[in-house]
């Protein structure tokens, strides 16, 4: 069962008597636990059509490199192996999203759409609403709770969304059941790009950029087995280790989060199933934390700009940014790692290397930007030009919201200092006191 207040009507157009039933894919990567498909499966089942999966691959995605394009259709090649498994034709066309599922519509009865956060993912779904002539209707599966369900406005900290979205949980953990189609669409004989080979299709669709990052492989089967060797070997250490980059008691779930090859509703249900405090601590992370997260970028029209940052951090941080800098590094010695820090370039090779930074690293990442920078704005800017070209979960609601953070967004204000004002700072010798730091700059050395 699907609750209502997941589904929104995006147009006031009819449904149609045409071929076929169109789910437009594009947040929601992914053929199990997605509502929006089984929302499709159920309308064409009702109007007894055939389905049909289409993906619109566009190289202008903001700041989206090669190696973000790799692991997402590495996803999409399992995905539509996938849906084939259940009679449901999967068809990826090269252009932009919002002019490819405008094409496919003209042969739909309807269009399902999943739902995305960021102001580019809305701008294509408001276009497909004004351009299409049939019914266009968004599912949201990739929040726990959707978005305006767990608040109407803009929160200050997890603080005031907390008791919000907590109060609405239990509505929204609740199992989804697949079903296979009545009818099957892969004799529609629709044209689809191979995904066969990636590297020529990436070529083919004019994708450049950075490339690397060879650690992690997209997929839903890849993202379940580090779901399970998350719970099996490291959920009973969270309380003590998931704050220790020295250690890797992490799920290293966020790439796949990010492009919508697991669903965050799936990873909770299968958390719950083992209580413990560790449980309780990685709930608050993928729930609270994350869809605090949403809650900015949707509601926050500025989430990619300086001027994102709560008034009283611009206000603290311009009041010192004159404040002698003792070390003011170039964007390519940042770049490249080649600080004074050892600790700081570990961080920086460890997402050169695999697209991926520890979370407590992250925020020591960009503390030392702030301070290494001639500005408060400049520095914004890096630490967001470098978190979205380099790691696999940037230009995602909680990268947006991890990058702001470091600026003082959803945090308080701290006695002040300099360069950092009242915002939050932190030092080499933290990292010295709380962990065996040294270990984590070794195992990023033997990455190389």
């Amino acid at each position: 069962m699907i609750p209502d207040t997941r589904i929104s009507h995006l147009n006031d157009k009819p449904v149609r008597a045409r071929r076929y039933v169109l789910y437009w894919m594009q947040q929601s990567q992914r053929a199990r636990y997605n509502h929006a498909l089984e929302y499709a499966i159920h309308r064409a089942d009702e109007l007894s059509l055939p389905l049909v999966v289409c993906f619109g691959l566009t190289a202008a995605f903001p700041e989206a490199q090669r190696r973000h394009y790799r692991f997402m259709l590495e996803g999409l090649r399992e995905t539509k192996d996938a849906l084939a498994a259940r009679g449901i034709a999967f068809v990826l066309r090269i252009g932009s999203p919002d002019d490819v599922a405008t094409e496919l519509s003209r042969e739909a009865a309807m269009v399902i759409a999943d739902c995305g956060y960021l102001r580019v993912q809305r701008v294509w779904r408001t276009n497909v609403a004004r351009e299409i002539d049939c019914a266009l209707v968004q599912l949201e599966s990739d929040a726990v709770v959707p978005v305006r369900e767990a608040s109407p406005k803009e929160e200050y900290t997890a603080g005031t969304f907390r008791p919000k979205i907590l109060r609405r949980i239990e509505e929204f953990l609740l199992p989804l059941a697949s079903r296979l189609p009545k009818k099957d669409s892969p004799g529609l004989r629709l044209f689809s790009e191979s995904l066969d080979d990636i590297e020529s299709l990436m070529t083919k669709a004019g994708v450049g950029g950075i490339s690397g990052a060879f650690h992690y492989r997209g997929g839903t089967s890849y993202a379940l087995k580090n779901l399970e060797e998350f719970i099996t070997h490291k959920l009973r250490d969270v309380p003590q280790s998931r704050n220790d980059p020295s250690k890797e008691c992490v799920s290293h779930l966020s790439p796949y989060l990010h492009f919508g090859q697991i669903s965050p509703l799936e990873i909770a249900m299968e958390v719950k199933k083992h209580p413990s405090e560790g449980a309780d601590i990685f709930l608050e992370e993928l729930i609270v934390r994350r869809e605090l997260a949403i809650n900015f970028v949707y509601y926050n029209p500025h989430y990619d700009a300086y001027e994102c940052l709560p008034e009283w951090a611009r206000r603290t941080l311009e009041e010192h940014a004159d404040d002698p800098r003792e070390y003011n590094y170039t964007i390519e010695e940042l770049e490249n790692a080649r600080t004074h820090d050892p600790y700081w370039n570990a961080a920086q090779k460890e997402m050169l290397l695999t697209g991926y930074m520890h979370g407590y690293m992250r925020m020591y990442w960009g503390k030392k930007i702030l301070e290494w920078s001639a500005t408060p704005k400049k520095a914004f800017e890096r630490a967001l030009y470098l978190n979205n070209t380099y790691l696999l979960d940037g230009r995602d609601p909680n990268s947006f919201a991890g990058v702001a953070w470091c600026f003082g967004k959803h945090d308080r204000a701290w006695p002040a200092r300099p360069v950092f004002g009242k915002v939050r700072y932190m030092n080499a010798q933290g990292l010295k006191r709380k962990f065996d730091i040294d270990a984590y700059v070794r195992r990023i050395d033997n990455l190389t």
